[in-house]
């Protein structure tokens, strides 16, 4: 985990599906007046260069962010996705992308607050170097986020936005995933945790949405978009999915013109589909 730099990846696919769904949850849960907590357990940096630096070499947001950029026809949600990412270009040229701290930042208010943990080195110095003049609103810490979650939970608000996305290299990640939300249940029930993972050829991949699905037996999204068939080494990511508890409910609704248009645009090759799951009580 400790080598893992997502600006190698700032942009892609797996972005796209997960901040689209960030978004919305932001814009909803930031429709009530009483303050809204959000926590990025692994938030990375909080702006990423995509015309220089790591994202140069493999400039996977060309297959991501890139093809959504001219469209017109872009579903709402969609639409909302994009405006947040050229609010950082108002030139109309896709050179940056924000990441979940930097969203967060552009769509939470006065009255809400915004804790962030990384544990990579670098990631975290240049987050607590972009946030260091907004304490108390935003907050950055270097650290283990799934410690970072047990010291924040429950807000005193009481109304909260848990992000938890680790790079899963290490497969002990979907255990420490499902701990820290048992854990996170147990201090602050009624919260909103959205948990983002990889599609690869790993066995502890193929389970973790059934793993997630037995957390609660109502009240909870699954979303998923596969955009190209495995690769034949058995190396690389081939989709993604998102697991929301407590999701607001009107959110299904929003990803139903979502997903399909994204299996579209976004497809490699003809195994690019998508899947919605939703139970609510």
């Amino acid at each position: 985990m400790l080598s893992y730099r997502h600006a190698f990846h700032a942009g892609n696919h797996a972005d796209v599906l997960k901040h689209t769904v960030l978004v919305q949850l932001l814009a909803y849960l930031t429709q009530k007046d009483k303050p809204l907590w959000f926590v990025d357990t692994h938030a990375g940096a909080a702006i990423y260069a995509l015309d220089e630096g790591y994202a140069v070499k493999n400039a996977e947001f060309e297959s991501g962010i890139a093809r959504l950029w001219a469209r017109e026809d872009l579903p709402p949600a969609l639409t909302d996705y994009v405006a947040q990412v050229r609010a950082l270009n108002p030139d109309g040229v896709l050179r940056r992308y924000p990441g979940s701290p930097q969203l967060a930042l552009q769509l939470l208010r006065a009255q809400d607050r915004l804790r962030m943990f990384e544990l990579h080195t670098t990631e975290s110095r240049l987050l607590q170097q972009y946030f260091r003049e907004d304490g108390p609103r935003a907050i950055a810490q270097a650290g283990d986020g799934f410690a970072g979650l047990q010291a924040v939970l429950p807000p005193p608000s009481r109304r909260g936005l848990v992000l938890i996305d680790p790079s899963y290299e290490d497969k002990g990640d979907y255990r420490q995933v499902l701990a820290a939300l048992r854990d996170a249940q147990k201090r602050f029930r009624a919260g909103v945790y959205a948990v983002w993972y990889p599609q690869v050829q790993r066995r502890e991949s193929r389970q973790f949405p059934e793993q997630l699905k037995q957390l609660q037996d109502k009240d909870w999204l699954h979303v998923s978009l596969t955009v190209k068939k495995p690769a034949a080494g058995g190396y690389g990511l081939h989709g993604s999915g998102l697991f929301v508890l407590n999701p607001p409910w009107l959110l299904s609704k929003a990803l139903e013109s979502v997903l399909p248009y994204l299996a579209k645009v976004l497809a490699q090759d003809d195994a690019a589909g998508f899947s919605l799951e939703c139970e609510l009580a």
